[in-house]
């Protein structure tokens, strides 16, 4: 495979949101991934997210980690932040040879009908799945445009802007699942943060549904416990909603792909509730870290799941 070949240098995974900016560079060694280069900052106190000043701490903090010379080459693979993305779904009939194709007016039209923002200002990109479903993500142009002008300014050379779900998915199809039997497993996928949880659930490299619910690490911490309850409710809602769009997704089993950031008893407590086997999904220890990385295994407080992903995204 082209990911696992002899020293393959991945893009750099450029994963920013309101609270931090973090950069991954993954490689091929021939027998795995290693990591080239890695590091996060952390938003300042008393800078607001989108502000003028959030942009310039953006340069300036992507201009300091990429400061490292173990970072090769300036090109990155980046992604709209969760909370700026609109996700949605309709019906495209479709055929092996379409995947792909651009849904028909009727189908955009009732999709531009329920965003959040005026339609004339959004970028859409569809991403069909299975049984003539199609997931349609949704932002607007100025965000897009302004995170570019960050990056242009912090000298960096983009690639391409991906997306959320679909760095989720490379990560988990890359590192968690590489058994024959997972190219059939419908997984959800949770990555907590610590303003939210990103939701994915996928039949292996098969997006098939995705969604951000704004209850983080500090909520889900609380002693009552009624926060999980509230985003294990969220999620059977969600299961529900995939039994109507496909024929055959039952989730399997479900992988917290935030890794070591999350209290274990918050997992446990999660998948009981569910229902459904889990496993925790730690991208730091599915590479090799060299000696010396700027990423300590014992030190990790944040996933890494979008980064790794999107710096395995490809064209």
């Amino acid at each position: 495979m082209l990911w696992f070949a002899k020293n393959h240098i991945c893009p750099i995974g450029l994963d920013v949101n309101e609270d931090y900016a973090k950069m991954v560079q993954l490689e091929g060694n021939g027998k795995g991934m290693r990591l080239v280069a890695g590091g996060i900052e952390n938003r300042p106190t008393g800078v607001q997210p989108g502000s003028v000043d959030w942009q310039m701490w953006v340069i300036e903090a992507v201009k300091r980690l990429t400061a490292s010379e173990k970072f090769r080459g300036r090109d990155i693979i980046s992604a709209i932040p969760a909370s700026q993305v609109f996700i949605d779904y309709i019906k495209t009939p479709q055929t092996k040879d379409e995947r792909g194709i651009r849904p028909d007016d009727a189908a955009i039209s009732k999709v531009k009908q329920r965003l959040p923002f005026e339609a004339d200002n959004a970028i859409m990109k569809y991403i069909p799945t299975e049984d003539e479903n199609t997931v349609v993500i949704a932002t607007e142009r100025e965000k897009i445009d302004r995170l570019l002008a960050v990056f242009e300014k912090a000298g960096l050379q983009i690639k391409s802007i991906g997306v959320w779900p679909e760095a989720l998915v490379n990560c988990y199809v890359k590192f968690f699942g590489r058994r024959k039997t997972d190219a059939q497993t419908v997984a959800l996928l949770l990555d907590i943060g610590a303003n939210c949880t990103n939701v994915v659930i996928c039949r292996h490299k098969n997006l098939l549904f995705a969604r951000s619910i704004p209850i983080g690490t500090p909520q889900l911490e609380t002693i009552s416990g009624e926060e999980i309850t509230r985003l294990v409710t969220e999620i059977t809602a969600y299961r529900r909603q995939l039994g109507l769009m496909y024929r055959n997704a039952q989730i399997e089993r479900a992988i917290f792909i935030s890794g070591q950031t999350v209290n274990k008893n918050i997992y446990t407590a999660i998948a009981k509730q569910l229902e459904l086997p889990a496993h925790i999904g730690e991208c730091l220890a599915a590479v090799e870290i060299p000696a010396g990385g700027e990423i300590e295994r014992s030190e990790n407080k944040s996933s890494w799941a979008t980064a790794f992903g999107l710096s395995l995204s490809q064209e």
